[in-house]
């Protein structure tokens, strides 16, 4: 280290033997009159928040250097620039100031000057803004051997400046008696079957099989459970730090448990696992910030905690009562990441953890873009941050940005401050012999000790590319529980205990159905199952509590958008609801147009046979006033909208373009006297864009609230428009909206959902989104909103309401546009040509033929028709359709066909 520039250390593990560093390091170690032992450098990087005693590279030289010399940290990924390495621009009040990041505005130009820089005095070289680079800079970095692993080999001109040390794991007999240390009240044939496990998981022989490497990092960590937890299976416990069963297809489950029993670690079935937390009481005095669980200490949050199953909004079962008691176990000693389906409840299971704990949540939704600088967390208070869609996260970039403050429990800020984990803060301070506020104007801040981090995730998908996103660096930062779908008596149970009064046939049917299609091996079946989830139940026996007169099936094919359905999947969803004996009862009403009519009568308004009073508002300029011709389709979706409505639910209206979303909404929303608030997104849309709106004011630029902010503090309808075009930050934005009620806007306010926090803005009771989307690819997203499905109008609703459009346009032109519009949208479902003719073209079509009544219909439809007039493949499909009706665009000599008599 002393006569080299820079050193690159390589390996695939994160600790180095005893010996080599006593050997290579212990010289100087003695010389700078630090004694260095096996057994303490074994213990340098102990981390007091998660009980962490494996040494890893990282923490290693970091340790070292900490004895001779100040460290900067910087972590690369494709993401980093220029400025993330020299300096970075920070605004404070207004104002914008450079802030020198790691490598401390060191450019080529300074080293070039570097052998005459002594000629010269400081002020000369400060006005020609020269710094001098220090004799003893050095560089350390640390990487990973590519190929085995993910990422990008080092550029030759870069890896000939660094010599390289590759760093082995330890001998198997030093990290046995590290192990054994950890847990003196395992048994010791335990701790060597468990290191055997994982030695051989990281073999070659494993690599061969595609197997990721165990994470040796985590044993320590597991066994400080099973040293509290002596009766816990060992099996269990390698679940949960190498979630083999979610994350490896037949082949490497096979394998692994090959091993299992080839070590004596199958023992899943005879040892006891926990059932449930018993109780949780907060401690106080010497412990404050603990909680007692049963007999047991874990970390805890500042809030009081609450005792398991008291909480209205959940209901427990068998199942999460496990889960439950086996996180408090992992608690003890790592992060924890939950693996679900969509819609298991994952989310208010982490709540409910969060809450018996006495933790406040901070809510991050993560996404396969989202860079580093949107990823910094508030850890100087006790709270317990939730990663959300941690699946979504690009492989490369996660590990980096989160490697540091998921195992160190440190994080350097680009503004230069310094988050240190709680006992070196806390040392750092006692040294110095500084209060906190002195370091805090130092811009350093601890780690509060209780701070936690829980990642939800979907499973990895088996086989793929992009979708297998658990890897070894990964598998390393989390103790892993997978949230499995509930059996169908205790789903029943929790859909009862959250709806007492839904019909209980209802109930059963959707069970059965719901179940018949978890337990298929058919992809399209469980594409379909996702669709609905524990939480779909939810929405729909909600539904069905406050409107029991309606179909089981209806419900069904609203939340499966079977509208949309590929013709094989809409198939093998009418055969499963044949099957579990649910039959579509159509309504009577869906015959009888007069009874789909809306009336505004003594401040109720009434849309079919469903009722709500009329909004009072001063804002009468929000309130959307648009040309709208009723129609019996029209009329059935806005019934089924103020049905959910009513609910509390917000709404999303899928369809393709063009069937009338936006007109359906603004006449909903004048019906019920409802302001509105727009937004429309777009593929340039930001999270920044989404809460701030720039305008000019006497030559400066000010930033106001956008409609989406307004649309909260005011109680207003905020009307999202193209959500499908939304970058998926966004839409994840707006999943955590609507899902939890909370939002941090981009200058650092805070929408909540009751008022009580500083900076922060309650939301309005009365607010509520409605979304509007273009039809959907198969398998859908499973939304977070209740969905309706808008179609264009059966041929004898469009051809009443064209009739309005073009009251002396002939009924013969009307009925041929409605007829070749109808087999062309029927077309594109069979995916013949790829445009969905809507509505609103031959809308257009009758207003100008209304409007210019002596132009011919073969020159008018050229309106909508020339768009494709130069595909010879789609002009022909197009000119067949048309002629077929009766509409003689592009028509020809050779067109025309004598008739036989």
């Amino acid at each position: 280290f002393r006569m080299h520039s820079r050193m690159l250390f390589k390996g695939t593990a994160a600790a180095i033997a005893a010996r080599r560093i006593r050997h290579i390091l212990g010289p100087v170690l003695s010389k700078e009159g630090w004694k260095c032992s096996a057994h303490e450098v074994k213990l340098l990087n102990t981390s007091s928040g998660t009980d962490k005693h494996c040494l890893s590279s990282s923490g290693l030289y970091r340790l070292l250097l900490s004895r001779f010399r100040e460290v900067e940290y910087v972590a690369l990924s494709r993401d980093t620039t220029e400025t993330d390495l020299k300096q970075r621009r920070e605004i404070r009040s207004g104002t914008a100031f450079y802030i020198d990041q790691a490598s401390r505005a060191l450019s080529p130009f300074t080293l070039l000057q570097k052998k005459k820089i002594h000629e010269h005095t400081k002020d000369e070289l400060d006005a020609w803004k020269i710094v001098r680079v220090s004799e003893d800079f050095r560089v350390i970095a640390l990487g990973l051997p590519v190929p085995r692993y993910k990422g990008n080999p080092l550029d030759p001109p870069l890896r000939s400046r660094f010599q390289a040390r590759d760093i082995y794991y330890l001998p198997f007999k030093d990290q046995l008696e590290h192990l054994y240390r950890i847990g003196p009240n395992v048994p010791p044939e335990r701790v060597s079957q468990l290191l055997s496990l994982a030695t051989t998981l990281c073999s070659q022989e494993s690599a061969s099989l595609s197997l990721p490497d165990f994470p040796m990092d985590n044993l320590p960590s597991a066994l400080a459970v099973l040293n509290l937890f002596p009766m816990l299976s060992a099996q269990q416990l390698v679940q949960r730090l190498y979630p083999y069963e979610v994350m490896l297809g037949n082949e490497g489950r096979t394998a692994v448990e090959g091993v299992l029993r080839r070590f004596e670690l199958t023992d899943g079935s005879t040892k006891p696992s926990p059932t449930a937390v018993l109780s949780v009481e907060s401690v106080i005095g010497d412990h404050a910030g603990q909680a007692a669980i049963t007999l047991n200490i874990v970390p805890s949050g500042t809030r009081p905690s609450r005792p398991p199953n008291s909480s209205p909004a959940f209901i427990g079962t068998p199942t999460h009562d496990r889960l439950l008691a086996e996180m408090m176990q992992s608690h003890l000693v790592k992060d924890i990441c939950l693996i679900g389906a969509k819609g298991c409840g994952k989310s208010v299971i982490a709540r409910e953890f969060a809450d018996m704990l006495g933790y406040s949540i901070e809510p991050i939704m993560l996404y396969q873009v989202m860079s580093k600088h949107k990823k910094i967390i508030k850890t100087n208070q006790s709270q317990e941050d939730k990663l959300q869609k941690l699946h979504r996260v690009r492989p490369l970039i996660w590990p980096v940005y989160h490697l540091r403050l998921l195992h160190d429990r440190e994080l350097a800020l680009y503004d230069g401050t310094r988050l240190l984990r709680w006992d070196r803060y806390q040392t750092l301070k006692d040294e110095l012999q500084l209060t906190d506020q002195e370091l805090q104007d130092r811009s350093i801040f601890p780690v509060h000790p209780s701070f936690r981090i829980i990642a939800l995730a979907e499973p990895p998908q088996v086989g793929s590319t992009t979708q297998q996103w658990l890897g070894p660096e990964i598998l390393t930062m989390f103790l892993f529980h997978t949230v499995k779908p509930l059996a169908k008596a205790e789903e029943t149970a929790v859909i009862q205990g959250m709806i007492p009064n839904v019909p209980k046939e209802a109930v059963e049917q959707l069970q059965h159905l719901t179940h018949s299609l978890r337990k298929s091996n058919d992809p399209t079946a469980l594409s379909l199952a996702s669709s609905l989830s524990t939480r779909q139940l939810l929405r729909i026996c909600r539904r069905l509590s406050q409107y029991p007169q309606e179909s089981v099936a209806h419900a069904v094919n609203k939340a499966c958008l079977s509208r949309f359905l590929p013709s094989l999947a809409r198939s093998a969803l009418q055969k499963s609801l044949v099957n579990c004996s649910i039959e579509d009862q159509p309504d009577p009403a869906s015959e009888q147009s007069h009874l789909y009519t809306c009336t505004v009568k003594d401040g109720l308004l009434t849309i079919g046979n469903v009722s709500a009073p009329v909004y009072s508002t001063d804002e009468k300029m929000k309130v959307p006033d648009v040309l709208f011709y009723e129609n019996v389709q029209h009329m059935m979706v806005m019934q089924d909208m103020l049905k959910d409505f009513l609910l509390g639910e917000h709404l999303l209206l899928v369809g393709n373009q063009g069937v009338g979303k936006n007109k359906i909404v603004d006449r909903f929303l004048h019906l019920m006297n409802r302001p509105r608030e727009y937004l429309q997104l777009h593929r340039d849309t930001t999270v920044q864009t989404l809460t701030l709106q720039p305008s000019v004011r006497d030559g400066i630029i000010i930033y106001e609230d956008s409609p989406l902010v307004k649309a909260v503090k005011m109680g207003h309808i905020l009307v999202i428009d193209e959500a499908d075009k939304a970058p998926t930050n966004v839409t994840c934005i707006l999943k955590t909206l609507v899902e939890s009620g909370e939002m941090i806007l981009a200058d650092g306010r805070r929408i909540v959902s009751a008022a009580g926090r500083p900076n922060a803005i309650p939301m309005h009771p009365d607010f509520r989104m409605i979304v509007l989307a273009n039809r959907p690819g198969f398998p859908y997203n499973n939304y977070v909103m209740l969905c309706h499905a808008v179609d264009n109008p059966k041929p004898q609703a469009e051809f009443a309401m064209l009739k309005q459009y073009g009251p002396d346009v002939p009924d013969a032109i009307l009925q041929k546009l409605v007829a070749a519009f109808g087999e062309l949208r029927a077309m594109a479902d069979q995916g013949t040509i790829t445009y969905p003719y809507s509505t609103r073209e031959v809308v257009n079509i009758v207003k100008h033929l209304q409007k210019f009544p002596e132009e011919g219909l073969a020159n008018v439809v050229r309106n909508v028709f020339d768009f494709d007039s130069y595909n010879k493949d789609m002009r022909e499909v197009l000119i067949t359709a048309l002629h077929k009706h009766g509409i003689p665009i592009g028509a020809k000599p050779t067109s025309v066909h004598l008739a036989k008599e």
